[in-house]
């Protein structure tokens, strides 16, 4: 099953229930009292999403064993990047990443509405933000996508005119203008080397 070009994990009952090191009853019981969002076969089986398995592992605070990590990095598409700026200096930006990181799938949003449907539908693993980008609390917005599995809790870079803000403090990195490109490519090739030694 695919969506958006992504695979959609989907896990059984007895799958949550080995994840989470309980008996299949205790996933089902979780599923039948609400606690756990699942969908229900034609056979009636219990299925979950990756999505709704993250979320409730993530709000119980259940550790990170490597298959919760797979779970959580299948959420984002981590060959994705999206540029978040106003039009004009995202062309000339996607065009320089296109190059120097060509196999990635470089998604552009030149206003709020745009970064809020393409997160959403496109779920990109990488977020370049610019701070100027105006109509939202940039603050509150980094803590949203970091904070929901449902986002895949992308990696996001923040792009600011060096003034130190709330929102500096909760990206995962920081760049000044003029954005020195090689810093992104250099960040990403280090964060995909991290994701194949944790998901090896």
């Amino acid at each position: 099953m695919t969506k958006g070009g992504r695979k959609v994990r989907i896990f059984s009952a007895l799958e949550v229930a080995n994840i989470c090191g309980v008996v299949n009853q205790t996933a089902i019981n979780w599923i039948r009292n609400g606690h756990l969002k699942a969908f229900t076969t034609p056979g009636g089986q219990y299925r979950i999403y990756a999505k709704d398995l993250a979320a409730f592992l993530d709000k119980r605070g259940m550790s990170a064993s490597g298959d919760v990590l797979n779970v959580m990095m299948e959420n984002a598409n981590w060959n994705s990047l999206m540029i978040a700026m106003e039009e004009p200096d995202s062309n000339t930006l996607k065009t320089s990443l296109e190059k120097s990181l060509s196999e990635y799938n470089i998604i552009q949003a030149f206003d709020w509405f745009e970064v809020g449907r393409k997160i959403t539908e496109e779920k990109p693993g990488f977020i370049l933000l610019d701070m100027e980008l105006p109509g939202v609390n940039v603050s509150r917005f980094i803590q949203t996508v970091k904070g929901d599995p449902a986002f895949g809790r992308p990696f996001v870079y923040l792009l600011t005119d060096g003034q130190r803000t709330e929102a500096a403090g909760l990206a995962d990195i920081v760049l000044t203008k003029p954005l020195d490109i090689g810093k992104i490519e250099t960040t990403i090739r280090e964060f995909e080397r991290q994701i194949s030694a944790a998901t090896a």
